[in-house]
């Protein structure tokens, strides 16, 4: 049983996909930190993230233990992991690890942006989170706030537009909805509100029971 949930930067697509995985007893997996991994890895070999083959040379070593590294939340990491996914080398490698976890019994739960357009395009089940620029802007804003970064709303709104900006229109592996996902907008939701959405999309869909 696979679960693939997309969308944009603070949709609550993460918190709605670790939830559903509880949920059900199913493996979940944030894929947006294997980028965030590789563009860590990068960085800590002193190579350069604009070099499509320093990437590569992460991703194909990257360590799967290391993605409870708590670095990898920070704002700078996350820039940098949307300019690494650009490389479809990078795509590629990873692509491989998702597959692998995807098909951990009795269920994965994957999320991220292309899992049920290109890594998952047979998932039993796809949900597309999104939510408003403003809305995931703030959301963004307060979750870095409380770690202790020295952020703006404005200057959050800028890397959360920024961010839309590179993962749509990238060459390899846009951003979008797959034609049979089902939409779920958080804009004037909370979390539980949001995750009792998803619940009810899947039960629709596939037929597991909720709560």
């Amino acid at each position: 049983m696979i679960i693939a949930v997309d969308g944009p930067a603070a949709s609550g697509k993460g918190t709605v996909s670790r939830k559903i995985a509880d949920l059900y007893g199913f493996s979940y997996l944030d894929t947006g930190l294997l980028y965030r991994a590789v563009a860590r890895d990068v960085a800590a070999a002193g190579a350069s993230l604009e070099a499509e083959s320093d990437a590569l040379k992460a991703a194909q070593s990257l360590d799967f233990s290391s993605l409870d590294d708590d670095s990898l939340r920070i704002t700078g990491v996350g820039e940098a992991a949307s300019i690494v996914a650009r490389y479809p080398s990078v795509r590629a490698t990873l692509l491989d690890l998702q597959l692998q976890f995807s098909r951990k019994p009795p269920g994965a739960v994957l999320d991220g942006r292309d899992i049920g357009t290109v890594v998952c395009p047979n998932a039993d089940a796809k949900l597309y989170v999104t939510a408003d620029p403003e809305i995931r802007a703030e959301r963004r804003f307060l979750e870095l706030s409380n770690l202790g970064e020295s952020v703006t709303r404005e200057g959050v709104l800028e890397m959360i537009l920024q961010r839309d900006a590179r993962d749509t229109e990238r060459a390899d592996s846009p951003m979008r909805p797959a034609a049979d996902a089902m939409l779920l907008d958080t804009t004037k939701l909370d979390i539980m509100q949001s995750f009792d959405a998803a619940v009810e999309l899947i039960k629709r869909k596939i037929g597991l029971p909720g709560t």
